[in-house]
C-alpha cells in the first residue's frame, strides 16, 4: 500500500518562475550602489533568504553597510521585486503545475507551498492558484532558511500527516537537502547533475504523473 498521502512544493522555480524579478532588483540594487551584478551570482543565491542574499551581494560589490542600511537596502529591492510581482498573470504559472495539483487533489492527495518567500500568498493571489493548497507555509511562518526542513516540517504538520508520508517538489540543491533532512522523498525540478540527492529529477511538473509520484 502506497504510504504517499501529501506534495508539498516550493514555488519559485516550480509553480512560477519570479527569478527573473530578483535578478532584476538586486541588479538594480547593486546598480545603484556603483557595480554590476551578473547572473551567474544570481544563481548562487537561489533558495538563500533575502537578508543573506544581500550580505553575499554587498561583499561580491566590496561594499561596507550597517546593519539598519542592510535592512534599508533589503526593503528597497524588495519593492522594486514587488512592483514586477504585482503584475503577474496567471499565465505565468508554469507548464504542468496547475494541471499536477489538480490531479493531486482529485485522488485526494493534500497540498502544501513550502517556501522561503515572504511574498507567497502575494504571488499565488496574482496566478489565481490560492484555493490549490491546504496550507501555505512561508517566510512569514518560519525562521530557518533551508536546508533547514523546518518549512517543509511545518507543511506537513499544517497537512496533519508524517513527514515520510511527504513528496517535496523543489528546485534547488538546499531544498532537496532540507527535504532530506526532513525526512521526505523529493522530487528535484532541474537538471540531475545538480539535484543529486533528490530521488527522481524532472525538467518541470509538465513531465510528473502519479504513476511516478507512487513509485517513489
Amino acid at each position: 500500500m502506497n504510504t504517499i498521502k501529501a506534495c508539498i512544493f516550493d514555488l519559485d522555480g516550480v509553480i512560477v518562475d519570479t527569478a527573473v524579478y530578483h535578478y532584476k532588483a538586486w541588479k538594480r540594487l547593486a546598480n545603484s550602489l556603483g557595480f554590476d551584478f551578473t547572473e551567474h551570482q544570481n544563481e548562487q543565491l537561489k533558495g538563500v533568504s533575502r537578508v543573506r542574499s544581500l550580505q553575499l551581494i554587498l561583499g561580491w560589490g566590496g561594499v561596507t553597510k550597517t546593519e539598519a542600511e542592510q535592512e534599508q537596502l533589503a526593503t528597497q529591492k524588495n519593492n522594486w521585486y514587488m512592483e514586477m510581482v504585482n503584475q503577474m498573470k496567471p499565465e505565468e504559472i508554469l507548464p504542468g503545475a496547475k494541471e499536477f495539483l489538480t490531479t493531486c487533489r482529485a485522488v485526494g492527495l493534500k497540498t502544501a507551498l513550502g517556501s522561503a518567500s515572504k511574498n507567497s500568498m502575494t504571488i499565488l493571489e496574482k496566478i489565481g492558484i490560492t484555493d490549490m493548497f491546504d496550507a501555505v507555509i512561508d517566510g512569514n511562518k518560519v525562521s530557518k532558511a533551508k536546508p533547514d526542513p523546518e518549512v517543509f516540517l511545518a507543511g506537513a504538520q499544517a497537512l496533519g500527516v508524517l513527514p515520510e508520508e511527504c513528496v517535496v517538489f523543489e528546485d534547488a540543491i538546499a531544498g532537496v537537502e532540507a527535504a532530506v533532512a526532513g525526512d521526505m522523498k523529493v522530487v528535484g525540478i532541474g537538471s540531475s547533475d545538480v539535484l543529486k540527492g533528490a530521488n527522481l529529477v524532472i525538467r518541470g511538473l509538465d513531465e510528473m504523473t502519479l504513476d511516478k509520484l507512487y513509485k517513489l
